[in-house]
């Protein structure tokens, strides 16, 4: 399954962030905070212990079943007078999450985690990166397989001259992404498409703001 992968902010951090606000409402998120472990209901109780014995006092907490989802305002609802009377609401979930639980409430809203990427599962408990939404895609001429994910150096133009019998120098135990997208090629008959020079990769291809309109719009 996809996920939004966060680990959660520095303890310094957050103190700092919650600096004069007193009463705090806990959200956390039932999807990808959970897979991940960083803001299901074990770590919603957990910070609710962590800020009690900092002298906050919790006035509530919420799991909302995806905090990203255009429901939460229905969710939050059901907690509508904890989070009255709540300086802050701290949210356990990506940075999707928190904006959405932003748009909901006239509240100040803390994060209380970094999102990182979005990622797979590959085994219980660990996600490898399978996208960065760098708005220039170029997985349709490596055979399907993302050097920028999947390279430890993100190279458009591979392999570099540390691998060694398919591995990566950085990470022994990691397959080459280059040698992986060879031998995709090659069983694909597309072998020439390594021949083709990628231009350096367009770090302002997406607008800043991020922003996609429709064509015709």
């Amino acid at each position: 399954m996809i996920r939004s992968i966060t680990r959660a902010k520095p303890e310094p951090e957050i103190d700092r962030l919650l600096e004069g606000l007193t009463r705090v409402f806990i959200i956390g998120c039932g999807t990808c905070a959970t897979m991940t472990r960083t803001g299901g209901t074990a770590e919603v109780m957990q910070m609710q212990e962590l800020l009690i014995g900092k002298g906050k006092m919790v006035t509530g907490d919420a799991l909302l079943p995806v905090a990203c989802d255009h429901l939460t305002s229905e969710a939050l609802k059901e907690a509508g007078d904890r989070i009255r009377i709540s300086d802050v609401l701290l949210v356990m979930a990506c940075a999707f999450g928190v904006q959405t639980v932003a748009r909901q409430v006239n509240k100040m809203v803390v994060p209380a985690l970094d999102t990182l990427f979005i990622g797979k599962e590959t085994s219980f408990g660990l996600f490898d990166e399978v996208c960065r939404q760098c708005g220039s895609c170029i997985i349709g001429e490596t055979g399907g397989i993302c050097p920028v994910t999947s390279c430890h150096k993100g190279l458009a133009n591979g392999p570099c001259g540390g691998t060694k019998h398919g591995k990566c120098e950085i990470d022994p135990m990691k397959d080459c992404a280059w040698t992986l997208i060879y031998n995709r090629l090659k069983d694909l008959g597309r072998l020439d498409a390594m021949r083709k020079f990628q231009k350096p990769r367009n770090h302002r291809a997406e607008p800043m703001p991020g922003k996609w309109v429709p064509a015709g719009r």
